[in-house]
């Protein structure tokens, strides 16, 4: 049996008319979520507002406790599912480009603030954040959250492993034209690292950017348990822990690291 099924929210494209807008798509999703089996509904980066924002994310940020999220915790309740949303996240003088994780109980899991921005736009409005690895479990599996850059750094997504990371969330807002992330990298850091990484691309053009979407799901021994196209969509599957540990024990990765080699590089 599947430990744990997973819902990836790509869509909807463009930048929405307001929060309430992304909310209503979001409960919309959660419900066909839940229907289909799923605990656990995962967005794309920056879902609550959008991302090609410029100035005006300062403007639509706003806490971790705000307003946005207690809306995400009612639909949480009210569908039992697990929610994990992307958000611009204000904090004091502070700008974060951030996902939280909330509870199938409506309760606050885990909030990730991302690392590793990327391009003009990131680092001229957001503050990396300092804590790499950020997780919570979830019906008996151990998650953990990084944001769409960040992934592509193999350094952060072995903290993950190290840590005892068994399913990575990653909220991403991938521009065209780096399709060889999803298409590549992500299933190669699946691999590497022995773990399942969800990884639910925006999808659409939006100011400046044209969205790639191709959210996947990855497992372990490196396939694509499912794949979004470019247009709006919601798919599923499942992550199994019992195949993730048979995964670790046939590909020793982990174990045969010899981390005294590797102090130079830090």
């Amino acid at each position: 049996m599947p430990s744990l099924r997973v819902a990836l929210y790509q869509g909807p494209s463009g930048i929405p008319e307001s929060t309430a807008d992304s909310l209503a798509a979001l409960a919309a999703a959660a419900r066909r979520a839940a229907g289909s089996g799923a605990r656990l509904l995962l967005t794309g980066e920056l879902y609550l507002t959008g991302y090609a924002l410029g100035e005006d994310v300062h403007r639509r940020a706003e806490s971790a406790s705000g307003p946005g999220a207690e809306a995400v915790a009612r639909i949480a309740a009210e569908t039992g599912i697990a929610i994990g949303y992307g958000y611009p996240e204000r904090s004091g003088t502070a700008l974060y480009n951030s996902v939280q994780l909330i509870g199938p109980a409506g309760e606050r899991l885990a909030n990730y603030r991302k690392t590793h921005l990327f391009g003009p736009f990131e680092t001229a409005c957001f503050t990396p954040g300092d804590d790499l690895v950020v997780q919570a479990d979830l019906d008996g599996v151990r998650l953990g959250l990084l944001i769409c850059y960040d992934v592509e750094f193999p350094e952060a997504v072995r903290a993950h492993a190290l840590a005892g990371t068994e399913l990575l969330l990653a909220p991403t807002a991938l521009m065209r034209p780096y399709e060889i992330v999803p298409r590549t990298i992500i299933p190669a850091r699946a691999w590497e690292s022995q773990l399942y990484l969800a990884y639910a691309n925006r999808c659409g053009a939006e100011g400046e950017f044209d969205f790639a979407g191709m959210s996947c799901l990855a497992a372990p021994d490196g396939t694509v348990r499912a794949r979004a196209g470019a247009a709006e969509e919601l798919i599923l599957a499942d992550v199994d822990t019992d195949f993730l540990k048979a995964s670790r024990a046939e590909n020793s990765y982990l174990a045969d690291r010899r981390p005294r080699l590797y102090t130079s590089l830090v």
